[in-house]
């Protein structure tokens, strides 16, 4: 049984023995509060039950509705949360939580909430089946792109019947901003693929069949400069932080290749709206594949929507993938439970 947090209630997800750090036999199960929209849970609790049974995880669930922002002062009190978009009235009513999981890859809103505990642990998704989806989207705009789909659709509404020449795909530069998890597998699979692929990040990668660069996210320095230099494609698949907001703007669109696309798949904020439609008039910029906004969900009357040059896709280019996603998550609580180091912890220097 599983309590809603705040009910006088108690729940449980059953588990197998329980030989495990905080939930060694005869003490208390690690009591978790999951806070996500209602909708979402049931599916959740059922794949965590499964996963905490693997991994002999003696664990005590509460859930909390994620749409409630009202502050919940008698809430069942927690060890951990997992959280997926939560009001800030969850910390306010969670007040010993000794680690956070946000079940997504991307923390900036989370670290940004003036209530969030500062000194609590705040570990995060590493992948989880998100960079096989992601890859896929940005395979298929750059296909898009390359293949010249997009110009073909002008022309259908112009009638115009008009052949475009195709370039040799080891000589049509693809750059991917972001070498995390997520953009490593974007560069592979562009590279497998054929393209010429390039790799940027804040510190040194090194990824088979793409060059990789590193530095400081500064167009006029010259790894940042040498890595934009004639792109054809820019993927961005940037964390964001205080140093990358608004990276995307026009002085970076300038050491792209004339009528370049740019693909962005990482956070609203890094894109200079106003530079990327000056970019587009110019033709520094011939089309763009956005699929996070600065504003969401995009506002009816946002210039976006009316520009055949760009194409907007309401954020679903990463749709996180229950399974593997519970399977991390019970995994990653299990090693802490025992006291083992975990991998995904964010860096709040970095903002992730």
């Amino acid at each position: 049984m599983v309590a809603k947090a705040g009910s006088s209630e108690t729940g449980s997800v059953e588990t197998g023995s329980a030989e495990t750090g905080s939930a060694k036999a005869g003490s208390a199960p690690l009591r978790i509060v999951l806070c996500a929209r209602e909708s979402q849970v049931p599916a959740w609790l059922a794949a965590l039950r499964i996963e905490c049974v693997k991994h002999g995880l003696d664990a005590q669930v509460s859930f909390r509705d994620a749409a409630n922002d009202t502050v919940e002062h008698a809430a069942l009190q927690a060890d951990v949360a997992l959280v997926w978009k939560p009001p800030a009235a969850l910390f306010a009513e969670q007040r010993g939580l000794k680690l956070v999981f946000n079940l997504g890859a991307g923390v900036d809103a989370l670290l940004a909430m003036p209530s969030f505990p500062r000194d609590v642990p705040l570990l995060r998704l590493e992948d989880a089946g998100m960079s096989e989806v992601l890859a896929e989207y940005v395979l298929a705009a750059v296909l898009r792109v390359y293949r010249g789909f997009d110009r073909y659709a002008a022309q259908q509404r112009a009638a115009q019947w008009s052949p475009l020449p195709l370039r040799e795909r080891d000589d049509y530069r693809v750059g991917v901003l972001g070498l995390g998890v997520i953009g490593g597998a974007i560069a592979r699979t562009l590279a497998a693929h054929g393209f010429a692929v390039r790799g940027f990040s804040r510190t040194p990668r090194s990824i088979h069949g793409v060059m990789c660069l590193a530095g400081a996210l500064d167009p006029a320095a010259a790894p940042c400069a040498r890595f934009l230099d004639q792109l054809d494609v820019l993927v961005s698949v940037l964390p964001l932080t205080d140093a990358n907001r608004g990276a995307l703007n026009a002085a970076l669109f300038a050491r792209l290749a004339p009528g370049a696309h740019l693909i962005n798949v990482g956070r609203g904020a890094h894109l200079v709206e106003t530079d990327l439609l000056a970019a587009l008039d110019a033709g520094q910029l011939g089309g763009a594949t956005l699929d996070v906004f600065d504003t969401e969900p995009l506002p009816p009357a946002h210039p976006f929507w009316s520009r055949p040059e760009i194409l907007v896709t309401p954020h679903i280019s990463a749709i996180t993938q229950l399974a593997p996603s519970a399977q991390q998550v019970a995994a990653k609580l299990a090693a802490w439970a025992r006291g083992e180091a975990v991998s995904g912890q964010v860096d709040r220097a970095r903002g992730y």
